[in-house]
């Protein structure tokens, strides 16, 4: 049961000042024609209200429960093993079963007029689900800057999982395969939605906590110079960006701590699995709902005139795409991450089927693995943290050191198209693979979304966080259609991993030799320092050369004669 979650934006915390290039008319020069270099500093709107101890506590709370136990873990389990309940071996013919002890090892449903192996299906609904978040992330994700909406959204899409995971109680025979695959994609596509969503507020959160506030209003006092006030509030980020992760790898281990109170005693209940996900919801529900209570309005700006929900949204990534030349960084980031992302999520979801196949669907084992990955997250969490904040690591080091293991996960799975000796066959195997997973991958969750976090331009948080959720989730519509392909043709599983191997190891070159997060830094902070009246008025204005510049007024002036206005 891999766990994938999306965590907290870690800022990085660099031995030099964050700097940007500050001249009137942009070009990197000052009045006396010389570069010069200021600390970029990040507007803060002093309407939004200071964030209260029980609106920081209740943002913890709900990613501990938000720790995709249910929606990410079991459901995928309860999915496959009903399907392959329902299925049959292809090479006994309708009838036999998939889990006889002289069964081929291979396993089929009927699907559109002819069969298609349980694996595939899997990896269909996962295909499928991505392809979904692709559309919300587009449609509706940048969406979320103007007024409220973002708030709404959240609260929306987490009723939904909800619903769909306390809808599992009707899962209890083969039969109803078919609406297992549909809970199961309702939920995984909702908890993803969350995770995106959740993360997209951390940064106006971030900037308004009592001593983030007091940092500013000190340094516009003149009481402590740009360079103190960039490290003091980057430090104030990360206390607690790493204290909300660490709610959420303890909800983790709590949650299934929680389900051995079920699983153990209600062993031999056919029903215990179902109970088990409605006890793993029930505790985000309760952890959860206080968010929703005592989050205050910090609401972007109002919807443009004649603007819509659903269609502003393509608009702003239309936009965002145009800015690929004064952003180049950050887009690199985003195409390999893009690449990245879709070949380790989808060696996740294979080595948990192949998981689930070695431990027979087994909640049980399933929960005892996942323990044991997350109490390894936790100690890394705090390990890396240490030695990050100890050295001064850069944060793209750091996340290179988890990107070697994000390789080697499907090498070594490779490696069982040849043998039985090793990849992913035996036992041991998945017990090393969960600990070197919580080891390793989940700092790699971390330093991922902080290099989008410094290569994200100030006060686009969920523009540009819209297209990164779009490589982090729904990038994994291509890897499980070509695996499951390959699967259906070759009816190996492990045939699957040469693919994912390759992606894998292409996206993190491209990462390890093609971004510079300093200077992509620089560019984001100058170009959203010549954007900055959105914040105020979601309006921009595109001149001839087609760089799109904005006005500081809520009405839009156009001097000089030089461009004309573009609402968005």
């Amino acid at each position: 049961m891999s766990r994938q979650p999306l965590p907290e934006i870690v800022p990085e915390i660099a031995p030099n000042p964050l700097v940007v290039v500050d001249s009137e008319d942009g070009s990197g020069k000052g009045d006396s024609g010389v570069e010069t270099e200021v600390v970029a500093i990040a507007p803060v709107s002093r309407h939004e209200p200071i964030v209260t101890r029980k609106e920081l506590w209740s943002y913890y709370l709900y990613y501990n429960g938000d720790n995709g136990v249910g929606p990410n873990g079991y459901s995928m389990t309860l999915f496959q093993s009903l399907a392959t309940a329902a299925g049959f071996d292809p090479v006994k013919g309708p009838g036999s079963d998939c889990s006889a002890t002289d069964s081929s090892g291979q396993c089929v449903l009927p699907w559109s007029g002819g069969t298609k192996a349980v694996s595939s299906v899997v990896l269909v609904a996962n295909g499928v689900s991505f392809a979904v978040m692709t559309l919300i992330f587009t449609t509706i994700g940048s969406a979320a800057d103007y007024g409220s909406f973002g708030r709404w959204l959240l609260l929306i899409l987490t009723v939904i999982c909800w619903a769909a995971q306390f809808a599992s109680m009707s899962l209890t025979s083969p039969d109803r395969w078919g609406v297992a695959m549909a809970l199961y994609m309702i939920g995984f596509v909702s908890y993803g939605a969350t995770l995106v969503f959740y993360a997209a507020v951390f940064p106006r959160l971030a900037r308004n906590t009592p001593h983030a506030r007091s940092l500013r209003e000190k340094y516009e006092r003149g009481e402590i110079p740009a360079e103190e006030y960039e490290v003091e509030e980057s430090l104030e980020k990360n206390r607690i960006s790493n204290i909300s992760t660490m709610h959420s790898n303890i909800g983790y281990i709590v949650t299934l701590a929680l389900n051995l109170s079920l699983l153990l005693p209600l062993a031999s209940n056919a029903r215990v699995n179902n109970y088990v996900l409605v006890l793993t919801n029930a505790y985000w529900v309760l952890l959860g709902i206080w968010w929703f209570i005592f989050q205050q309005p910090r609401p972007g700006p109002p919807l443009p005139k004649g603007e819509h929900y659903l269609t502003i949204g393509w608009k702003q990534i239309w936009i965002a795409f145009k800015q690929y030349k004064k952003l180049p960084y950050t887009f690199i980031y985003l195409i390999a991450f893009f690449l990245l992302a879709d070949g380790l999520n989808t060696t996740g979801t294979l080595v948990s089927i192949c998981q689930n196949d070695k431990f027979h669907f087994s909640f049980l084992q399933n929960t005892y693995l996942g323990l044991a990955q997350a109490i390894t997250s936790t100690i890394s969490t705090l390990g890396f943290w240490y030695i990050q904040k100890y050295w001064k690591i850069s944060t793209k080091t750091m996340f290179t050191v988890t990107n070697v293991v994000t390789i080697l996960i499907p090498l070594w799975g490779m490696i069982g198209i040849w043998t039985q000796r090793f990849g992913f066959h035996n036992v041991w195997e998945f017990w090393a693979y969960n600990v070197m997973f919580g080891l390793f991958q989940a700092p790699y969750y971390a330093f991922s979304q902080t290099m989008m976090a410094e290569l994200t331009p100030p006060g686009f948080d969920n523009m540009f966080f819209g297209l990164f959720g779009l490589s982090n989730r729904a990038s994994s519509m291509i890897g499980p259609n070509v695996i499951q392909a390959i699967i259906d043709r070759t009816g190996d599983n492990w045939k699957g991993f040469p693919f994912l191997f390759a992606l894998c190891a292409a996206a993190s070159l491209v990462i390890w030799c093609g971004v510079d997060v300093p200077a992509g830094r620089r560019d984001a902070v100058a170009w959203a320092d010549r954007h900055r009246a959105y914040a105020r008025t979601g309006v921009y204005v595109e001149d001839e050369e087609g760089e799109v510049e904005e006005e500081a007024e809520a009405e839009v002036q156009v001097g000089k004669g030089v461009g004309k206005a573009k609402v968005l």
